[in-house]
């Protein structure tokens, strides 16, 4: 391996690669292959960061498709990939048969020697380039160095890739936005500018005049809610929500939706249970909760909520048929709207937003029967309410 070359024109070959493609997709097959041929090895590979989960992702490989295809993740401080990313450096493997490392892929290829350098943006780890051989190398400490840069080059072509993805997903979401919002909106306000317009123009028979004043009453209230989610969402979007933990008793701010709602809700919440948290954000949720099972479940609706670990942990669910799977992973996704194509498509967003706001969580918990809903949040200790 020869690495006494001119590591500028070795660099501005990768620099090349990265200028040329905006994709994300793109641009790691090319890269890859450019590391390859600059350091002459048989494998490279590019693991990208999954803040979620806090997992490395095999995003693209070359001499290795299969950890791409695999879909191999790995946990950050675990095996060979995630020390890199948890210790922040390079690390050589000089005999992987002998090395811990937690992808199978590396021992079945027969990979003998490995280098990886973490992919640093801004003093953060977004991911880990690693590259190896098929026989037993000696890695020098110019190789070394030439990786590391080689991995600066890649981490700033992948930041920019991932910005560029994300300027093009919110260009979209501006556009769905505007046509969800105003096909949404005008479907109520066509039907109440009708039914006054009937109303002010005809003499009517009681129960004609009646159906007409709900059905206005009934649309207009839909727009009113429309319009709460689209202000809820702006302002979660532009990070203005203001959290406000307060002690409550939480059943009788959750009877209080109930009731908003229309009852009919079974609640299983103990009555004199207090806790510090802030209502809004439980009203908000729970609402958009209720809302949904309404629309896509089934009676009985359930309720309950426990202080657990010091987090306060209300459940939604209903006996309907349950979320689908092919569903699941877009679930709380803006405008996701399912397969029958209901709603808004913000009511479980926005839902999931102001759970995150307040340092918490909703989740989905798969049932064999029914949708079931749960909102997370940390709470401070509970006490009794002592004026009951």
């Amino acid at each position: 391996m020869n690495a006494n070359g001119n590591h500028l024109a070795r660099l501005q070959a990768v620099t090349d690669a990265a200028l040329a493609h905006l994709e994300l997709d793109e641009l790691l097959p090319e890269l890859l292959l450019r590391i390859k041929s600059i350091l002459d090895v048989d494998t490279c590979a590019i693991l990208l960061l999954d803040e979620a989960s806090d997992e490395l992702v095999a995003r693209a490989a070359v001499g290795i498709e299969e950890e791409v295809e695999q879909g191999v993740r790995i946990p950050v401080g675990g095996g060979f990939a995630g020390r890199i990313a948890a210790e922040r450096r390079p690390i050589v493997l000089t005999n992987v048969d002998h090395a811990h490392v937690l992808n199978p892929i590396l021992y079945e290829k027969g990979i003998k020697t490995l280098l990886g350098v973490p992919l640093i943006v801004r003093d953060t780890v977004i991911g880990v380039l690693h590259v190896g051989t098929l026989f037993h190398h000696r890695f020098r400490p110019e190789d070394v160095q030439l990786l590391a840069l080689v991995g600066e080059r890649v981490a700033l072509a992948v930041e920019r890739a991932q910005l560029h993805q994300e300027t093009r997903w919110l260009d979209e979401l501006k556009l769905n936005f505007v046509a969800v919002a105003s096909h949404e909106l005008r479907t109520p306000a066509t039907s109440v500018y009708g039914a006054l317009t009937t109303l002010r123009a005809r003499e009517l028979e009681p129960d004609v005049r009646a159906a007409l004043e709900e059905m206005a009453w009934k649309e207009a209230d839909r727009m009113r809610r429309l319009i709460e989610q689209l202000l809820d969402l702006s302002r979660l979007d532009a990070r203005s929500v203001q959290v406000r933990p307060e002690p409550i008793v939480l059943r009788r701010v959750l009877e209080q939706v109930i009731e908003e709602d229309g009852g009919d809700v079974a609640l299983d919440v103990e009555p004199n249970l207090v806790v510090v948290a802030d209502p809004l954000v439980i009203e908000r949720v729970v609402s958009n909760l209720l809302a949904n099972a309404r629309s896509h479940g089934r009676p009985p609706v359930r309720i309950s909520g426990k202080q657990q670990n010091r987090h306060l942990r209300i459940a939604v669910e209903d006996a309907g048929a349950g979320v689908p799977k092919g569903l699941q992973p877009r679930l709380f996704e803006t405008f996701e709207r399912g397969t029958a194509g209901e709603g808004t498509g913000l009511g479980l967003a926005i839902s999931k937003a102001y759970a995150v706001a307040h340092a918490g969580n909703l989740i989905h918990v798969p049932t064999e029967r029914g949708a079931r809903f749960e909102l997370i949040l940390p709470v401070g200790y509970p006490v009794l309410d002592e004026t009951r």
